[in-house]
């Protein structure tokens, strides 16, 4: 055998400027686009993901400039999936706009509809996600359905569920012992349920008083995480609807704790913290 010498970058390589954040554990790594475009594929963003052998996060987020907006965000899965929004990484980076910008409130637009951001108490990140929709074509379904109450034929058992979609798909699942739940086997099973065409983000829910619910998630695309803000408000506006919670409550996660408000105007208002871990410099073109 001959040893070789490991692969080292040099020194006249490009590398683009990465910030790593979190919401709840809910992590990013995050590339401005604003002023130099930053090109990704589904391979550099899977290499990107990587606990291992890259900087390692769920999702990959990607600030373009907008018209008529403060910023675009695009996000990548650690699939290498461009998805259409999340709640946690709108925070991010309405924390760094917001400081940016020296202002009480951004606008984001993403696949999955504007966002507004705007502080929060106690420093925390607020993010107006708009208004659920609750229509089976919007969600989507492959089929019509009553989106309260599904009933999912799963690994040979029968599961009631709710959809909803904040932009992006979601199925809650409530259930009276988080504990006894296998999440990752079941999350799987009814992500690529056939009733999601487009997959589905799962979230398995119990009521612990009618303002506060603890839940635990399966995202499409990444699997169980820390925390999914999306999933949060999808829960709390699932609970609703079904007559088990009040429209201003608490979502316990893995990773801690997110504020839900069901507006009466119809929006869905999520805060929580967010965090800056560590700042970094990559060699896109390395990755595969």
């Amino acid at each position: 055998m001959v040893w070789r010498e490991p692969d080292r970058v040099s020194i006249s390589q490009a590398m683009t400027a990465f910030l790593k954040m979190h919401g709840l554990g809910n992590d990013f790594v995050v590339f401005d686009a604003r002023h130099h475009p930053v090109p990704l594929t589904a391979g550099q963003v899977r290499a990107i993901a990587d606990r291992r052998t890259g900087i390692g996060c769920d999702q990959v987020i990607v600030i373009d400039p907008a018209d008529g907006a403060d910023a675009t965000m695009r996000i990548f899965n650690a699939d290498g999936s461009e998805v259409e929004s999340c709640g946690n990484a709108a925070r991010c980076v309405g924390a760094l706009l917001l400081a940016e910008a020296r202002c009480q409130s951004i606008r984001l637009n993403t696949a999955g509809g504007p966002l507004r951001c705007m502080p929060a108490d106690a420093g925390a990140i607020a993010v107006d996600m708009g208004p659920p929709h609750l229509d089976w074509r919007d969600i989507p379904l492959a089929r019509a359905c009553n989106t309260q109450d599904l009933d999912l034929e799963v690994q040979g058992s029968h599961i009631r569920a709710s959809a909803v979609s904040m932009g992006n798909p979601h199925c809650v699942v409530f259930v009276s012992d988080l504990g006894t739940v296998a999440v990752a086997e079941l999350g799987r099973a009814i992500e690529h349920h056939p009733l999601f065409p487009a997959r589905t983000n799962v979230e398995f829910v119990q009521v612990i008083s009618r303002t506060l619910l603890r839940m635990r998630v399966w995202e499409r695309g990444v699997g169980i995480t820390q925390a999914c803000g999306t999933g949060a408000c999808a829960s709390a506006v699932a609970a609703v609807r079904n007559g088990i919670a009040e429209r201003n409550l608490d979502v316990e996660l893995d990773g801690g704790r997110l504020r839900i408000l069901w507006r009466s105007d119809d929006h869905v208002v999520m805060s929580g913290p967010v965090r800056h871990v560590y700042s970094g410099d990559i060699p896109l073109e390395a990755q595969p």
